[in-house]
């Protein structure tokens, strides 16, 4: 997203700002619906990458973006809305996938080993071993999972990430290291 872009939707938002605090609730909920009708489905998609209920993904998505409009005066714009909405539903999946006690393998509970893995250990191009790839991600943990999807499925910078899963970028870059590595050793075994 551009710095204009980032700038109409601070001016947006504060025009709806000034509409809740006014009392005009129909004018909010009207530019409200732009973001709604605008980031919907990446919040879906972001959600359902940690959950593969696609109507669990569609009320946090929900919730998400109810619980970003119900707190829209507290938006400061240090990211973008969609990363803050993101956030939100980061942690409404979680607060979910905690209730629901699910258990995975957690990278930090595991040995790995310390040899050096390259990007080209999962970049072979054989169908099998995206297959292997596939099944060695599904057993990781929701945390470590969407780690993995934003940083090689989205592109988005450590930074970006650091503020949606709210912790700091060195330790995810550490993790990251340590997902790789563990998911190369799953696929040998």
């Amino acid at each position: 997203m551009n710095q204009t872009t980032n700038i109409e939707e601070l001016e947006r938002i504060s025009r709806i700002v000034g509409f809740i605090s006014t009392g005009d609730r129909k004018s909010a909920a009207a530019g409200y619906a732009f973001f709604v009708k605008r980031y919907d489905h990446k919040v879906l998609d972001f959600v359902s990458r940690m959950t593969d209920n696609l109507a669990d993904a569609e009320d946090l998505a929900q919730n998400a973006f109810i619980k970003a409009f119900s707190h829209l005066q507290g938006f400061e714009g240090r990211a973008t809305f969609l990363s803050w909405v993101c956030r939100i539903a980061y942690n409404e999946a979680i607060t979910h996938l905690k209730r629901k006690k699910l258990n995975f393998i957690s990278i930090d509970d595991t040995q790995v080993s310390d040899t050096e893995i390259s990007d080209d250990e999962f970049s072979t191009g054989k169908e099998e071993r995206i297959q292997e790839l596939e099944a060695a991600l599904d057993l990781l943990n929701p945390d470590d999972k969407m780690l993995v999807h934003l940083y090689y499925y989205e592109d988005k910078p450590i930074k970006e990430i650091a503020f949606i899963m709210d912790a700091e970028p060195n330790a995810l870059a550490v993790r990251l290291h340590r997902i790789r590595k563990k998911l190369a050793e799953m696929i040998k075994h």
